[in-house]
């Protein structure tokens, strides 16, 4: 997709946000939506980050203005991080200096469980997901008051059992999707990687297709994030 087409895409998704306002992208965030696109940021990254600013903002209370693609760089840039982490995707050169600090082990299992929280509070999900997302609250809470204290192996530790149990959420949401969104979540996976592709061996690829896939599948059902990344 070429950079036009690229903002064309943000600025529809963005306007559709705002309740049909008309925000068009011209002049410096032209130039700032643009960055993306040459930096290869997959467009359903973009989407999902302008949701989380939304999600922010809503949380304020009354809305009093339309949210600009501006106000919306900082959760992009984290999420394109957080994507990269997860599937595999090295960043290039230069760029280790400009990730976000990260929150601390036990802020973020909090986050984690404030957010799920309010994931099954919404009711519209099937039972077997509602079960096993109150079996995980109660195991997450374990895992944050460890967090705390936490140093070295048994840090490690806790953060491979975040990454088990996002996986083992996968698994039951796998469970519930039928056959023909599962393939149509592998075709997007396949789509966000396809520019990143020829940098990474065929074992790092197929793990970070399966990466993808699962992280779609948790977006599909509007999963929070549950590991480190």
């Amino acid at each position: 997709m070429d950079a036009g087409s690229y903002c064309r895409e943000v600025e529809s998704y963005l306007c559709r946000k705002n309740d049909g306002h008309l925000i068009r992208i011209v002049g410096p965030s032209f130039g700032l939506v643009c960055g993306w696109a040459e930096r290869e940021i997959p467009l359903r990254v973009v989407c999902g980050a302008i949701d989380r600013t939304f999600h922010r903002y809503y949380a304020k209370g009354q809305r009093r203005r339309p949210v600009r693609i501006e106000f919306c760089e900082a959760d992009v840039l984290e999420s394109f991080d957080e994507w990269r982490r997860a599937v595999g995707v090295r960043a290039d050169a230069g760029e280790e200096s400009r990730k976000p600090r990260r929150p601390s082990l036990a802020s973020h299992i909090e986050r984690v469980i404030d957010r799920l929280s309010s994931w099954l509070e919404t009711g519209d999900i099937a039972e077997s997901l509602s079960r096993h997302g109150g079996v995980v609250i109660d195991e997450l809470a374990g895992l944050e008051v460890a967090a705390g204290s936490a140093r070295g192996d048994a840090r490690g530790r806790l953060i491979e059992r975040l990454a088990d149990i996002e996986r083992e959420f996968a698994a039951v949401l796998r469970e519930t999707v039928e056959q023909g969104v599962r393939e149509t979540l592998r075709a997007e996976a396949i789509r966000d990687l396809e520019p990143f592709r020829q940098r990474m061996p065929p074992p790092a690829y197929e793990q970070a297709l399966v990466t993808g896939t699962e992280r779609l599948l948790s977006d599909h059902y509007r999963l929070p994030r549950i590991a480190f990344d």
